[in-house]
């Protein structure tokens, strides 16, 4: 096994595997690959490309590109949205696929209003009230039990086999086909049967599809595609619950008992079909075929999602170096798993990781959003208005995911963060403590929405993309995809948990009680934020190795000084010196611009 700084080398030497090349070099592989990997008709091409992505900000000075040449890498730096067709209609697809993802989870909160009963599992008060509760939670949270358990697990295989496309197509299909079988179930035990198939298709849908977008994406745009995955995935939310409000008032007719929520549940299998029926319209992710090694696909796939063959050449020869250097960095590292414990800067990333994803689901944010029907009938809703209630809810989660495409990069992930979490104690608390009002108010159901309405506003534009950005960009590219798994399972696994106590939490402890517990775990969240989560906007690769290399012990003991030192200087407004820099690049934490590089320094 290498050692941890070799390993911190090789993982450099990912920043940019082009760097130190000279150019007559660079040309003579560049033709060699050509030649090689069926190419030999674009070895030209293949030249430039390998010279552009060496540094693409130096393709003014460099003499084999053509005047036309640089008018398209300038343009496409000053008008960076400028792409084909093609791309975007791959966008429009994940946008859609991120969509069914939302459908998925949020359809089930009308639903809980009607089924239950029918099932003779009904949550509230009576005999068996308590056993009923949890079988309700069961049955909502069964796709996430799977999620966490297998399905996550089997996006590797799935994607090795099938490629990106034929794994989001299986996926789809599976999204469709268990809707429409959620909607003929004849008990709650076939229910949860259905519901736990479902989680086959949400669990390696939302881990395959960002990954495909940001391996067809341009660099330049890739980290805001993949945001959108956030931004979709909120507006499917939303439109699940359209769906709840639309069929909450159909009679059902001979022979048919319950067919509103069937059709509630079975609704979230329509676009998931659209997906399906879309998905190979679009090309193969290039990198996937190089993996394959079949590059002259690959090369085919980006001259359609590019302007230009010099661009395609470009992205597919930084593609294949960056594949070299990472086949050689798992013939070195040993068993990945064990490295992300054992190697300090990858245990600390995990904890980092651990703490976002973990708060994301015990934030409170799931609860709503499975069962803010329920909740806004036990604080005194109509079945009708809770549904336009939580429609409220979907929306506003929608409208404020906007803003993170753009603050995520600029105000940080880590003060998003520390922003988030008291705000949404704060309102968790006021949202509790409006139960108590005499329902005879109207300010009764007005603060209980209002709350909620506060709540998510909080927590959209923070602990609801940060998540999955930070996890992203937190480990080593070596251990990424392990990583990443292990996140997501992790995730998957919190969700299923707050899935399945949240009914037993509001029969046990009524509303106030279940939101004072997510309120409490907001501020466990905001100190384990503050003591063990870094900054890593707009950091280079070997920054980020600077910033995890820092013992916890001495990040969390420097927190606490500049917690202590923020107070005085901006609520106290004492005049108060600088804080010394915690970490060896320049400025302080955060502040550093992005670091030079190839195109995949980042």
């Amino acid at each position: 096994m290498a050692s941890h700084k070799s390993a911190q080398n090789l993982n450099a030497k990912l920043a940019n595997p082009l760097a130190g090349i000279s150019h007559e070099q660079l040309m003579a592989n560049a033709a060699e690959y050509a030649q090689t990997h069926g190419l030999a008709e674009y070895t030209e091409t293949m030249q430039k490309g390998a010279l552009v992505a060496q540094d693409p900000t130096l393709f003014e000075s460099l003499p084999l590109l053509t005047d036309e040449d640089r008018n398209v890498l300038r343009r496409e730096i000053t008008h960076k949205w400028d792409q084909p067709f093609m791309l975007y209609y791959l966008v429009v697809m994940c946008s859609i696929a991120a969509a069914v993802q939302g459908m998925d989870e949020s359809v089930i909160n009308g639903a809980n209003l009607f089924f239950p009963r029918q099932f003779g599992i009904d949550p509230g008060q009576g005999t068996g009230a308590n056993r009923n509760q949890w079988l309700v939670g069961l049955v909502n949270s069964a796709p996430y039990l799977c999620c966490g358990v297998l399905g996550c697990w089997l996006t590797g295989p799935l994607n090795d086999w099938l490629g990106r496309r034929g794994a989001i197509f299986v996926t789809a299909m599976l999204s469709f086909l268990t809707c429409i079988w959620q909607g003929v179930t004849n008990s709650w035990p076939h229910l949860f049967v259905a519901r736990f198939v479902l989680g086959l298709g949400i669990g390696p849908k939302s881990a395959t599809v960002p990954v495909y977008s940001a391996e067809c994406a341009p660099p330049l745009i890739r980290g805001g595609l993949v945001m959108m995955w956030q931004t979709w995935t909120a507006f499917g939310i939303m439109i699940g619950y359209v769906m709840d409000l639309a069929f909450q008032n159909v009679s059902d007719p001979s022979g048919i008992t319950g067919l509103k929520w069937r059709l509630m549940l079975g609704s979230a299998g329509i676009p998931a079909l659209f997906v399906a029926l879309q998905v190979f319209f679009c090309p193969e992710s290039p990198r996937w075929y190089m993996k394959k090694g079949r590059h002259a696909k690959a090369f085919e796939s980006l001259r359609r999602l590019r302007h230009t063959d010099v661009q395609a050449a470009r992205d597919l020869y930084y593609m294949h170096v960056l594949l070299e250097a990472e086949n050689e960095i798992s013939a070195l590292t040993g068993n990945k798993f064990l490295q992300l414990f054992t190697v300090p800067r990858n245990r600390r990333a995990v904890l980092a990781s651990s703490i976002v994803m973990f708060m994301q689901q015990f934030c409170g944010i799931n609860a709503i959003a499975y069962y803010s029907s329920t909740i806004f009938v036990q604080g005194g809703f109509s079945q009708t208005s809770a549904l336009i209630a939580s429609f409220g809810f979907g929306a506003v989660n929608f409208v404020f995911a906007g803003p993170a495409v753009w603050t995520i990069d600029t105000f940080g992930r880590r003060n998003l963060l520390l922003v988030s979490f008291p705000l949404m104690a704060a309102m968790l608390l006021m949202t509790g403590f409006a139960f108590w009002i005499p329902e005879s108010s109207p300010a009764h159901i007005g603060v209980i929405a209002l709350g909620i309405y506060l709540f998510t506003a909080a927590y959209s534009p923070g602990e609801g993309p940060v998540p999955f950005t930070y996890s992203a960009e937190a480990f080593p590219l070596y251990v990424r995809d392990i990583g990443m798994s292990m996140a997501t399972a992790l995730l998957w696994f919190f969700n299923f948990v707050v899935a399945l106590t949240v009914p037993a939490l509001l029969g046990a402890w009524t509303p106030q009680g279940t939101f004072g517990w997510f309120a409490a775990w907001n501020i466990v969240g905001f100190f384990a934020a503050l003591l063990f989560v870094p900054e890593t906007k707009a950091l280079s690769l070997e920054e980020l190795d600077q910033v995890f290399s820092v013992p916890t012990h001495t990040h969390a003991a420097y927190q606490v000084k500049a917690l202590g030192h923020n107070f005085q200087k901006h609520l106290l407004r004492r005049k108060v010196g600088n804080m010394p820099p915690l970490y060896e690049h320049e400025g302080a934490i955060g502040e550093k611009t992005y670091g030079s590089g190839g195109i995949g320094a980042i």
